[in-house]
């Protein structure tokens, strides 16, 4: 049974990437982006919406995952590795895509980590007795490429204030590279700060007063969330959605749905629902939607999203 799913090739990425390229530019002809200030790649979509916000006008940004693709074992083509030399910086997190990690050592790119986020905040989540436990099938759990996923949650952008102390130091960043522009970069970035303040103050005013406060999850990608809101997590698989839970792990979830009365089981719209489908209905609760917001489609973006997954928490926890 598995929780994820498959991951795009490399050459695809490569190829998705330089799509977004326009016509004019593959044909030796300034892109519209030209006049921008800065280029800037960010790794995958928290940080691409920061950047885009913050930086407005003055910063044309590449996202180095498509949309809809799950990012955390993505791989870089050569194509999308080489242009990293070409961007004034990067914006990643060390520790959660080994490719993006490997591209900025061999290019020697610029980079902004967003870890020291996480780092921050990592005794609180561990000091939590609940929170984040690690199974014994799932512990410092290695990937077959050998990539060590360790059993700190990155996730840091599901508390919205978190990923507003983020938008500061992007801004710091985008001024140092810019000076002209250090103004504008402050006020986008203050802007931002309002929208996810007004975030935290409609998660903190709508789980206020709920029934539960048990979520169950396909994978324990909701520590931040959890410990802003006062939630207990309990992951069907851990920190990585690539992990198999084993048989006993779905057991010990189904007790503690029965236990606690939950009514509802959270899966994640770019993993595979089909272990939490199964659980919901052995379990006979209702399945919904929790998204942790590493991608998203269409029109989306990351207050639409977060506002939804407010109202799946409402529901699923008996919020009034």
């Amino acid at each position: 049974m598995t929780l994820r799913t498959p991951l795009i090739a490399a050459a695809s990425l490569g190829t998705l990437l330089l799509a977004g390229c326009s016509g004019a530019e593959a044909d030796g002809e300034a892109s519209p982006e030209s006049d921008a200030s800065l280029t800037v790649a960010a790794a995958f979509y928290p940080l691409q919406y920061v950047a885009e916000h913050v930086g407005g006008e003055l910063v044309a940004v590449e996202a180095l995952m498509p949309p809809g693709v799950e990012p955390h074992d993505a791989e870089l083509s050569p194509a999308v590795v080489r242009s990293l030399q070409t961007m004034d910086t990067v914006l990643y997190l060390s520790e959660f895509q080994p490719a993006v990690d490997d591209a900025i050592a061999t290019t020697d790119a610029r980079a902004l980590d967003a870890h020291h986020i996480v780092d921050e905040h990592a005794a609180a989540h561990e000091d939590e007795g609940h929170e984040d436990e690690v199974h014994e099938d799932e512990a410092d759990h290695a990937d077959e490429d050998g990539h060590d996923h360790g059993s700190s949650d990155p996730h840091f952008w599901t508390d919205p204030t978190l990923l507003a102390a983020y938008a500061e130091d992007v801004a710091a960043e985008f001024a140092e590279l810019d000076p002209a522009g250090a103004d504008t970069y402050a006020a986008n970035a203050e802007a931002l700060v309002a929208e996810l303040t007004a975030l935290d103050e409609d998660f903190q005013a709508g789980l206020a007063s709920c029934e539960r406060d048990d979520i169950f999850v396909s994978h324990e990608a909701f520590g931040y969330l959890a410990e802003r809101y006062d939630l207990h997590q309990e992951g069907v698989a851990g920190l990585d959605p690539e992990a198999e839970p084993s048989p006993a792990r779905i057991r010990e979830i189904r007790e503690l749905v029965a236990e606690t009365g939950a009514t509802t089981v959270y899966s994640e719209s770019l993993v595979d629902a089909s272990a939490i489908e199964a659980l919901a209905a052995d379990a006979g609760v209702q399945t919904a939607v929790l998204d942790p917001v590493e991608g998203v489609t269409g029109d989306d973006d990351y207050i639409a999203v977060m506002t939804r997954n407010l109202d799946a928490l409402k529901d699923g926890l008996g919020c009034s």
